[in-house]
Parts: C-alpha cells; structure tokens; sequence
C-alpha cells in the first residue's frame, strides 16, 4: 500500500462519502474509489459496506483507520524533520485552539508569527478543548491552544497566558441592578451556557463546586456550541452566563449587556504538545513567541 492510498482511505472514512472526499483531496470520484477498492483487493478485506447510496465502515475498516492516521502522522513528522534542515525558511505548521483562544487571542500571534516566517504556512483548526486535545493527540496539530484542563498524559501543557472571566447578564435581568448576594442565588440563573466539552464550560463548573453548588442545580436553559452564540443570546435576554471578559467587553461597552459584580477565578491559556513527537523548529518558534509574555 501506498501513502497516497492511506491518504484517500482516512478522507473517506472521515466523510462516509467519496464524493466528498474526491473533491477535498481534489481528485477524480474514479481514482478516489480505484484507490479504496485496491486497498480492500490487496488484502482481501472489505473496508466498507455499501449502505443504500451511502457507505459506512466495517469494524476491519474501524480498526484499519486508527493505524492508517498513526502511519500518516509518522510520514508528516518525517516530512518536517527535513523541512527542518532548511531552517525556518520553508515548513508547515498545524495550529488548533478552543474557541476563545482561536477567536480572541491567537490571531494576532499568528499574524506576528506569519510576518516573522514568512515561508512557513501556518493554518489554523478550531473547536472545544476536547476536540483540540485529539488533534494534538492524533498528530493532527503541531501545537493546540485551550483554556481548559486537559487530562492526557501523553500531552504537555504549558500556559502561555490569563484570561478573565466575568459573570454578565442581560439589561433588563434582576441581577444588573442587584448582584447575587451568594452562590445560593446562582442556580436561580436562568442560564446560557458553552457545551459539554468546553473549557468555558469545565471551568466554571469546577468553580461552582468550590462554592458549594453543584453544576446540575443550575436552571440552564440555552447550550451553545459557541461563544459568540453565547453572547447573542444574553443580549437577547435568554439569560446569564460566565464567559472570557475578551469575548464580551465590547458588548458590555456598549451597553448591551451588564457586567455583574460577582467572584469568578481567571483561567490560564495553555499550549499542548504530544511528549513524544518531534518539535520542529516552527513548532518550538511558535510556542516561544507565545510564551514570550504575550497576553
């Protein structure tokens, strides 16, 4: 097998459509399936069942595509090791961060980064600290930025930065013209809050249980998969949340929604790293620039 058909398989398994992944890979629908079907033929092993015009992996096909990203990721490491020989004058570098940290905090560092190395082509994947972990896990990103704890021995974190945190509201919600007295009055809420999964959200869940509170006494009326959802809908009235002070100070400047005076802990940024894969030269010039008081 080759890696170019490792390539295709990993783009259809992660689609369940070779249409779709024909086309991101920018190949013909004929070779995308050619490559597939060489694959199953080779080793006698079907890696797909055709399901009505949809197609869906085998468990021989489940348990091939954990190997075949492990095989991908080993080739893209070799790549920038000897990328690396020729400095930081050529390279790629696979960023991912959570969402605060992507949206608010990292695209001035890559800009600066980007005008420092300018022949290193940097691209940038974004999603909740679950999702950030697995990519630096699976050798999807090089780095992964998250303000969330992350539980994964395999990866080092470093924090490279703080973030505030503030209690806000709606204008017209009690709480604007008078703060909760105590954490007792938080459950009352109601609340809109980030997913399951969400640093935002982990943390301060964590602080409500160093109040006392337990996170399911919370009237929470709204989950959203972003902040600025978030943040549209407390200026819509849908309730309270606890958010990055970064992603709201321009609404609660405005006059669209109320900070209230209420204890919430700050949270550091932190940068992941697998142990045990290489760090390319753009990798650790990138961590350093982040490190380098940045905030």
């Amino acid at each position: 097998m080759t890696l170019e058909q490792l390539r295709i398989f990993v783009a259809v398994a992660e689609r369940e459509h070779v249409t779709l992944a024909a086309r991101d890979l920018n190949l013909t629908q004929s070779a995308t399936s050619a490559a597939v079907a060489a694959l199953e033929a080779r080793h006698a092993t079907r890696l797909f069942d055709r399901v009505g015009r949809g197609i869906v992996l085998t468990q021989a096909g489940r348990l091939f595509l954990d190997e075949a990203r492990a095989v991908l990721a080993r080739a893209a490491a070799a790549e920038k090791v000897l990328a690396d020989l020729a400095g930081l004058a050529h390279g790629t570098l696979a960023l991912a961060g959570s969402q605060t940290v992507a949206n608010y905090w990292l695209p001035p560092l890559i800009e600066r980064f980007r005008a420092r190395y300018p022949g290193i082509a940097t691209s940038l994947a974004i999603g909740n600290t679950d999702f950030v972990a697995a990519c630096v896990r699976d050798g999807a990103a090089d780095l992964g930025f998250v303000e969330g704890e992350v539980d994964a021995p395999v990866l080092t974190a470093t924090a490279v930065a703080e973030d505030e945190m503030v209690l806000v509201a709606p204008v017209t919600h009690p709480w604007a013209w008078r703060a909760p007295r105590d954490a007792g009055q938080l459950a009352e809420g109601p609340w809109v809050l980030r997913e399951p999964g969400s640093g935002t959200r982990a943390i301060f869940e964590a602080h409500l249980q160093g109040l006392g509170v337990a996170p399911q006494a919370l009237r929470v009326v709204l989950e959203y998969p972003s902040n600025e959802a978030v943040r549209a809908a407390v200026e819509a009235g849908s309730g309270v949340t606890v958010i990055s002070h970064r992603v709201v100070e321009g609404s609660i400047r405005a006059g669209t929604m109320a900070l209230i005076e209420f204890p919430v802990p700050s949270r550091r940024f932190l940068a992941l790293r697998h142990r045990e894969r290489y760090a390319t030269k753009a990798t650790q010039a990138f961590l350093d620039l982040a490190s380098d008081g940045h905030t």
